[in-house]
């Protein structure tokens, strides 16, 4: 009993050492502004522009289900327009981030921890450092930026369907008006409403992309271990997701 405790232990410690070393070597690829600046621009493209359909697929649907949820839950209780209330606050402080976060979680985590596994089994990222080029500043640093960048932009986008989504939603099946469903929102706005949604996100893009970083390139055996490390992305990455989100609802709400 002992002795497993011991390995455990042992486990936990080298898994803690391994990734203070990664983000140690992420920071300090930092400096190679010139490697890094324009490969983001590309990965800006594909992490962030590339996601938008589907963030918007998921978040037209969310705004139509949180209204018709809305107006079960409150009719009898409360005036109707607060499903306005209900749609804006739902989406802007929780369902946009959170939702766009992990669907983006499964494809931009397990897309990045899939590339960089298939160029580190393919001894790609050796031959980087084999040229004394830093593989950090060639393949993190640009996918972290770009991912924090782009996030908050694909979540605006997103809860700003889901509103609309919602009030058509309202409109045409909840006899609610428009001017109805927009008190509602007004009624209870405040500028944190905007800003909360938008910073979550860029942390969460920041951690998606760096736990897909680091899965991808400690990879080991082949085929098999991409496919391990492409799913500990996705799981890791929606687990610190929903981590990050109770930790910004304690300290800031």
């Amino acid at each position: 009993m002992y002795k497993a405790l011991s390995l455990t232990v042992a486990n936990w410690l080298s898994t803690l050492g391994s990734v203070g070393h990664f983000l140690s070597d992420v920071a300090r690829s930092l400096r190679d502004v010139r490697i890094w600046t324009g490969l983001t621009v590309e990965q800006m493209r594909r992490i962030g522009v590339d996601s938008v359909p589907i963030a918007l697929f998921i978040s037209a649907f969310t705004g139509i289900v949180l209204s018709m949820q809305a107006s079960y839950t409150l009719t009898g209780a409360v005036p109707l327009y607060f499903v306005g209330t209900a749609v804006g606050k739902g989406l802007l402080l929780e369902l946009g981030p959170v939702l766009t976060g992990l669907v983006l979680a499964g494809r931009v985590g397990a897309n990045i921890a899939a590339e960089l596994g298939t160029m580190k089994v393919t001894e790609q990222v050796d031959a980087l450092e084999t040229l004394a080029y830093d593989p950090h500043s060639y393949l993190v640093v640009p996918r972290v930026i770009a991912a924090s960048v782009m996030f908050p932009i694909v979540v605006a986008m997103a809860s700003a369907l889901g509103i609309v989504t919602g009030w058509l939603t309202a409109v045409n099946m909840l006899e609610l008006s428009t001017f109805e469903f927009f008190k509602g929102i007004k009624m209870f706005y405040q500028d944190k409403d905007i800003w909360y949604g938008l910073v979550k996100s860029i942390s969460f893009g920041f951690v998606i992309a760096l736990v897909g970083c680091g899965m991808g390139l400690s990879v080991r055996g082949g085929a098999e271990g991409v496919g391990r490390a492409t799913t500990k992305a996705v799981v890791y990455g929606s687990a610190m997701i929903l981590v990050l989100d109770a930790v910004w609802a304690v300290t800031v709400l």
